[in-house]
């Protein structure tokens, strides 16, 4: 009995002594807190980095070195959306001891043109392991699905949407000075096509006096944020080129986007253009940008008409003359009022004025009633852009019969 005793204290005695066995996983303590998943968005773009993070202290095997979880049999994770999947997956410790397991994963999309110019601008494609290996396709409207067994017959997941968004455009100012520069905004998470890289895209701005305009590249802010930012100049007195844009005070300034990825009701071929606009305004003021007055009713000759009478062809006769020091265009518009204040007369003149030209402009008249006639004359910058150039001048003449 005592020899006994002896052999199998002396078994004990030499297992005590035996290395310990370290594995990368281990099966966790059931007692402890289960281990919450989650992930650094609820809602992804179709071609986002996703980037995971398991809480598992049950799971920190060895204090002293990183650990990993996801790969270890029986315990995998899975990392899915709707027709792909990557399992087993890989993720792996913070630091030694914390218990923290981390990884990422790029979602890449389906088969599309994003950008609208006739070619594919994604690749599509479903592999790697882990921990930041992994690339998984995506569709519009899709889920993701991040799923880790726990312990035997314990699952636990988390879920987050895939969504294309609808773009949004705006200008840094709602004016400018001549001399500032035009900083354009494009918000469109749906291009940031390579999450780990700075993406472009172009954006179309133009002016009332170049409605032509350029296209003008817009470059992502940070190589993941979906915020894209054009820088424009302005030039008065050169043409349009590169990302200058020609454009003179009073002008509008616009800028258009065209959006390829649209979120639901919209189909996936669908595209619509997001438009915002700004303003070029002057330090000098409206009305003194050209001079105009002198007007007075002439016949065909260029003479004055003192008596003017029924059916006598008249011309209203004005002078302007640019004040700026670029060139200036205008509509010159003449209406004629009876004296009741109806308008029976209306027509104008579109120009431009070089640097410092004067310029005699003027409509013709045929009164057709003997009567008392208001005419006034205004010089505008366009027809669709009614600002005045000058003060609009009154004149009330006797037509006799």
């Amino acid at each position: 009995m005592y020899k006994a005793i002896q052999m199998i204290l002396g078994i004990i005695f030499a297992l005590l002594l035996l290395p310990s066995t370290i594995y990368a996983e281990k099966i966790p303590d059931y007692y402890n807190p289960y281990a919450p998943i989650s992930t650094d968005k609820q809602v992804y773009s179709w071609t986002d980095k996703v980037h995971i993070t398991i809480a598992a202290p049950s799971w920190n095997e060895n204090v002293y070195g990183i650990d990993s979880i996801g790969d270890f049999k029986g315990h995998f994770i899975k990392i899915s959306t709707t027709s792909h999947e990557l399992e087993p997956y890989r993720l792996v410790e913070t630091a030694p001891n914390s218990g923290i397991f981390v990884g990422e994963v790029i979602l890449t999309g389906f088969s599309h043109d994003a950008n609208g110019d006739g070619e594919i601008d994604t690749h599509p494609r479903t592999t790697g392991s882990g921990p930041s290996s992994g690339f998984l396709e995506a569709d519009r409207g899709d889920g993701l699905t991040i799923s880790f067994e726990f312990a035997d017959g314990v699952v636990l997941t988390q879920s987050a949407r895939i969504s294309w968004n609808q773009a949004e455009i705006k200008f840094d100012k709602s004016s400018y000075l001549p001399d500032e520069i035009v900083k354009v905004q494009i918000i469109d998470p749906d291009m940031n096509l390579n999450p780990e890289a700075p993406d472009t895209i172009s954006v179309e701005i133009s002016s009332d006096s170049d409605s032509a305009g350029i296209t003008a590249d817009a470059i992502e802010t940070q190589e993941s944020s979906g915020v894209f930012e054009a820088t424009i100049s302005l030039t008065q007195t050169g043409v349009s080129s590169g990302n200058r844009l020609h454009a003179i005070p009073d002008d509008m300034i616009y800028a258009k986007y065209e959006d390829n990825t649209l979120p639901s009701p919209y189909s996936i071929n669908d595209s619509i253009d997001v438009v915002a606009n700004s303003v070029l305004t002057s330090q000098t003021h409206t009305l003194e940008k050209v001079a105009f007055g002198n007007t007075i009713l002439a016949d065909n000759l260029g003479m004055t008409v003192q008596d003017p009478k029924v059916g006598q062809q008249l011309q209203v006769v004005s002078e302007i003359q640019n004040k700026q020091s670029y060139e200036q265009p205008f509509v010159y518009l003449v209406q004629v009022k009876d004296y009741a204040g109806t308008v029976v007369w209306l027509s104008w003149f579109e120009g431009s004025l070089a640097i410092n030209q004067k310029l005699g402009v003027s409509q013709s008249w045929l009164p057709f009633e003997a009567g008392t006639y208001t005419v006034e004359t205004f010089v505008w910058k366009s027809l669709e852009n009614s600002s005045p150039l000058a003060p609009s001048l009154a004149s009330v003449y006797e037509i006799k019969p």
